[in-house]
């Protein structure tokens, strides 16, 4: 188990010279001949992570004497468009060597996790068995498989990327639904932000347990906005096949992308990017995100131009359609009772956590593409968009605190997805 490369810091600014020279000497640690290579790189909901130049950059490296066939790991997401590759991964690689994961009807099945590890990991609260099922294409003898990702505080794991890459990126229905129910059970607060959760266990068993035969190696960013250019910088690159690797650019990750606050913030407000938020299934990273800092009885109002759904597979749409962002105990209640929402246990984790649990109102003011009954019907309050971004421009707001000419204060977010903002209290332990 080897890191093979890896350079960060927390004033870093990784240049484009610097990736490429650590990807080459990671590449020339692997030490093997290397004829056909699968790249596991996020979507496009995750461009902020800089995987697509890396994954171009690999391409470069490695196409002139190998095949290189990209994957990228959807989970549950719709499949890349023709421009979302080319806007994230560039014009070079060919359209043909990307493939689609398929969540649904794609996958091998492996083994699975006993329940009695599930029991344990959710204190008695669970009591099932994981099947743990990747893509079939993970199987068709290559000789490097890379998993490039960000690491970076997330609501069901508690960071993301490493063997979340694998599990979700390019796993199976069982593991999806029933790891993001293990993550709600255990509570939101509980997990975000943190390395050794219940579903990080679940993650790192099953790869370790049922593809340590594979050549995989993990490619893992940890990203910060620059205040003063409003720039994307890398503060970190680490690339390994271990725990250890992944553990350090969590440390880094945790020093970098955690937002911690002295007291609770009364009002938030947050942009969801057109190009990258369409459903409320990305978008209620304004949910997941904030809570732990927004106060009792405040606000949260999210500016969500281009949201047209709620799930990003018509199946979990329709769920999220049926039964709303109620509530852990309705959510609950609701699964004992429906067997469609049983079987889609991922959905139900998702409406627990897309909950302000009734602590604060969630305000959603969408576009032309969703009516309000529609927002009102999942259980949101809905904003008239064209007046609350006259009041609240994301042109002229600038992330953290602002005073509104009349006094108000409110704390703006410009990208939910690039990290965690939490009370000080929280994280005290």
């Amino acid at each position: 188990m080897t890191t093979f490369a890896y350079k960060s810091g927390l004033d870093m600014a990784l240049g484009a010279e610097e990736k490429l020279a650590l990807l080459k000497e990671a590449i020339a640690k692997i030490n093997k001949p290397l004829h056909k290579v699968l790249i596991i790189p996020p979507d496009f909901t995750r461009l902020n992570s800089n995987a697509g130049l890396l994954t171009a950059m690999f391409y470069d490296i490695l196409s002139p004497t190998a095949q290189v066939d990209i994957m990228p790991a959807l989970g549950t997401h719709f499949p890349m468009t023709e421009h979302e590759i080319r806007a994230m991964f560039g014009d070079k690689i060919p359209l043909e060597r990307f493939f689609v994961h398929d969540w649904r009807n794609d996958v091998r099945t492996l083994g699975e996790v006993p329940s009695s590890l599930i029991k344990e990991w959710s204190d008695g609260k669970l009591d099932y068995s994981v099947q743990v099922q990747c893509n079939k294409k993970l199987f068709e003898g290559y000789d490097l498989i890379l998993s490039v990702g960000q690491i970076v505080p997330h609501e069901v794991v508690g960071m993301a990327n490493y063997t979340k890459n694998i599990m979700v990126g390019v796993g199976g229905a069982d593991m999806i639904n029933k790891s993001h129910f293990l993550g709600a059970s255990a509570g939101l607060e509980n997990l975000m932000g943190r390395d050794d959760t219940p579903v990080r266990r679940l993650f790192n068993y099953g790869v370790h347990k049922y593809l340590a035969d594979l050549p995989l190696v993990f490619v893992m960013t940890v990203m910060a906005k620059n205040r003063s250019t409003n720039k994307m910088e890398m503060r970190g690159l680490f690339i390994g096949d271990d725990d250890e690797t992944f553990a350090m650019g969590v440390k880094l990750s945790q020093q970098t992308n955690l937002d911690l606050m002295d007291a609770p913030v009364k009002k938030v407000v947050v942009y969801l990017d057109p190009e990258e938020f369409k459903s409320t299934w990305l978008g209620n990273k304004s949910v997941y995100r904030t809570r732990m800092m927004i106060a009792d009885d405040g606000d949260l109002i999210v500016l969500a131009p281009a949201l047209k759904q709620f799930g990003e597979d018509p199946q979990n749409d329709k769920l999220i359609r049926k039964y709303g962002y109620k509530g852990t105990p309705a959510t609950l209640k609701a699964v004992a009772e429906n067997e469609d929402l049983r079987q889609n246990l991922g959905a139900a984790a998702h409406l627990i956590h897309g909950s302000s649990e009734g602590r604060f109102r969630i305000t959603y003011c969408p576009g032309k593409d969703i009516t309000k009954e529609e927002v009102e019907g999942v259980g949101f309050i809905c904003g008239d968009l064209d007046e609350m971004t006259k009041r609240y421009n994301p042109a002229k707001l600038k992330d953290g605190f602002n005073k509104m000419p009349d006094g108000e204060e409110i704390f703006y977010i410009s990208n939910p997805a690039l990290g965690l903002w939490a009370l000080k209290s929280n994280f005290a332990n």
